[in-house]
Formats: C-alpha cells, sequence, structure tokens
C-alpha cells in the first residue's frame, strides 16, 4: 500500500509512521491487511533519520498549500491519506489567513486530489475538540453539536 501523511515531523506523525513501518500492514479499502511499500512523509521539514532511513519512506518538505507538493505527495495509486497537518489554535487565531490556507484550503485540495484518484483510497483527518466549542459532555458522541468559537474550531469542523 502506498500512504501519505501530512504533519508527518510533527508528534503524532511520527508515531503512526514508525507504527506503519514497525507492523508493515494497514487495512486497506476492501477490508484486507496489506503490506505498506511506500510512505511519504509530508511537512515543513523533512523527516528524521530515524524514519528515512527506512527505503519505503520518501520525505518532502514544503508549504502544504502549494499544489504541486500536495500532488507529488499523494500520486493517484495513493491508498490512504492520514491528514494531520494544521495551523493550530493560538496560530490559526494570529493569522487567520494562513489558517483558512492551511486547515480549510488545503484539506479540499487534499480532497479534490483523492476524488481524482485510482481505486478507493482513505482519508483519515485529524479534526480537534475545538470543532465542538464551549463545554463538552463527558462523552463526545457522532450526534455531539459542533459549535466551535474560534476560526480554528470552524476550519476544523468544516474540515
Amino acid at each position: 500500500m502506498k500512504v501519505t501523511i501530512t504533519g508527518a515531523s510533527g508528534f503524532v506523525g511520527q508515531k503512526l509512521a514508525r507504527r506503519l513501518l514497525d507492523s508493515n500492514a494497514l487495512v486497506a479499502s476492501d477490508g484486507s491487511r496489506k503490506p505498506v511499500t511506500e510512505l511519504t512523509l509530508l511537512d515543513v521539514v523533512e523527516a528524521p533519520e530515524a524514519l528515512t532511513s527506512d527505503a519505503r519512506v520518501r520525505s518532502l518538505a514544503g508549504d502544504i498549500t502549494d499544489a504541486a507538493l500536495l500532488a507529488e505527495a499523494i500520486p493517484g495509486d495513493t491508498d490512504s491519506v492520514f491528514h494531520l497537518a494544521a495551523i493550530v489554535s493560538a496560530g490559526a487565531e494570529e493569522d487567520f489567513d494562513l489558517g483558512m490556507a492551511v486547515n480549510l484550503d488545503a484539506t479540499r485540495k487534499i480532497l479534490e486530489i483523492l476524488r481524482a484518484a485510482d481505486g478507493v483510497p482513505k482519508m483519515v483527518f485529524a479534526s480537534s475538540c475545538a470543532a465542538f466549542g464551549g463545554d463538552l459532555p463527558h462523552i463526545v458522541e457522532d450526534m455531539t453539536a459542533t459549535t466551535p468559537q474560534t476560526s480554528y474550531g470552524t476550519q476544523k469542523a468544516i474540515g
């Protein structure tokens, strides 16, 4: 399987990449477990050598809002994308345009790439409790209303 992780150099991205490489398997769209043959790691900085030393890993560094970079990171035969990249809370509030570009526009570009892809690629999108806003119930369920109170929460809710 060909897998792409955006935000791959962050804490969660590195842990996910290591887990995928170590387990060497992921559940495909048909429900079967298949080996990870290529893992593309995309972030604003190169992935650490501890990950790039694996022959299956391809590291790309650049601006996730760059459509050409996204197309390179997610070729048409990609099986799964884990979209972890984001401008989080305070950063999105301080720079509204950057938050919109990364958290909303890049997410939409990724979805457009996957829509045009071969097969039926999967996308896992990391959201945030900020999408819910306000006081949260003890257990957040599928039907918990999203009432974001920040631009970051709104961007994640839309995603």
